[in-house]
């Protein structure tokens, strides 16, 4: 069964003065969907979810929240909350003031309040830490408390501006887990804006890549890494060897002057194409097993794997590999049809 939408965008604009950075966007988000909008700085992402919570207005398009249009609703009458990536935490409350604000101001009774807040901290791990000063919690605890301060308003939908920006790798890894559990725990709609293609792959059920304002590819963290649908996806996403091509027929395609079985068809005979290739999908073999031929040219350790770079005759592949060869090796290179990914040219 189709889970319904919470929020469509519908031919969504927006022009700061003569720059137009989002330009006719549509989307649509699902109930208790975790969907992340990925993409470089100023493709338009965090004008999105500024958009969706009210922070700004579209200068043309309509944002629709359960069927009605929301698009002049002020932030604070929308059932979406917003954890932004400096957490604006108060810091001359401690942190059970903190989270307890909003239901505060919503005058909540004081043993509403209490439960609730008591929840949150279980939910994010930080029971016991009540009557602890902002001021002394590290960066990833006060991103705790500004996710349960503003998950204990229940909203239907959390906006998530880069939270985890300003933590340092190992912290972050772990938040990514956190955060998908807690979105999971909660059963509410999480919309995450970040540059970081893996913290995307990590957590997210849909990825909206964008770049200039628009939609490259939307689909499963799988299909955007495996099934890129241009040039700018494969890129962005994790690492690629790009090659220019010619899709003789359905199931063969030509590049590096020779012929190819790949898996890809409905292309034009003689089409020219983009052969997108991962480092990981490219097999070191022995000599008779090969497809290619190439020299070692630099080595580099990555920890599970080590990165090279190949030089064939006419292209320079960058390959990830659990065998290591030497700088100056002569080694033999295949790719089976289910690894080579083939795509229209641009126009």
């Amino acid at each position: 069964m189709a889970k319904v939408h919470t929020i469509d965008l519908i031919n969504l604009s927006k022009k700061f003065g003569e720059d137009l950075v989002l330009d006719n966007m549509n989307l649509y988000i699902r109930q208790n969907e975790f969907l992340t909008l990925l993409g470089p700085s100023g493709c338009g992402k965090t004008t999105t979810l500024r958009i969706i919570g009210g922070f700004e207005n579209p200068t043309e398009g309509k944002v629709v929240f359960e069927g009605n249009d929301i698009t002049g609703l002020p932030p604070y009458l929308r059932q979406i909350n917003t954890v932004f990536q400096r957490y604006a935490l108060f810091p001359h409350l401690n942190v059970f003031e903190n989270i307890a604000f909003g239901l505060k101001i919503k005058k909540k009774s004081n043993e509403e309040i209490k439960k609730k807040v008591t929840q949150m901290l279980e939910l994010v791990n930080l029971a016991g830490f009540e009557k602890r000063n902002i001021e002394s919690l590290s960066g990833g605890q006060q991103q705790r408390i500004a996710i349960a301060r503003a998950l204990v308003n229940e909203p239907k939908v959390l906006l998530l501006d880069e939270p985890l920006g300003a933590l340092d790798l190992k912290l972050r890894k772990e938040m990514q887990i956190e955060l998908k559990k807690m979105q999971q725990s909660v059963g509410i709609t999480f919309i995450y804006v970040t540059h970081d293609q893996e913290e995307a792959l990590t957590m997210s059920d849909t990825v909206v890549v964008m770049d200039k304002g628009k939609i490259q590819q939307i689909g499963t963290p799988i299909d955007i890494y495996n099934e890129p649908q241009n040039r700018f996806v494969a890129q962005f996403i994790g690492e690629s060897n790009i090659l220019d091509g010619i899709m003789e027929k359905d199931f063969k395609v030509w590049f590096l002057s020779k012929e190819f079985i790949c898996v890809d068809k409905g292309f034009d005979k003689d089409e020219k194409v983009d052969v997108v290739i991962r480092p990981e999908d490219v097999e070191i073999v022995e000599e008779d097993k090969a497809q290619l031929m190439g020299i070692v040219k630099n080595v580099l350790f990555k920890g599970v794997h080590y990165e090279m770079e190949v030089q064939t005759n006419d292209y320079t592949w960058k390959i990830h590999s659990t065998i290591m060869k030497d700088a100056g090796s002569y080694v033999g290179l295949r790719i089976v049809p289910d690894n080579i990914h083939v795509m229209r040219k641009e126009k």
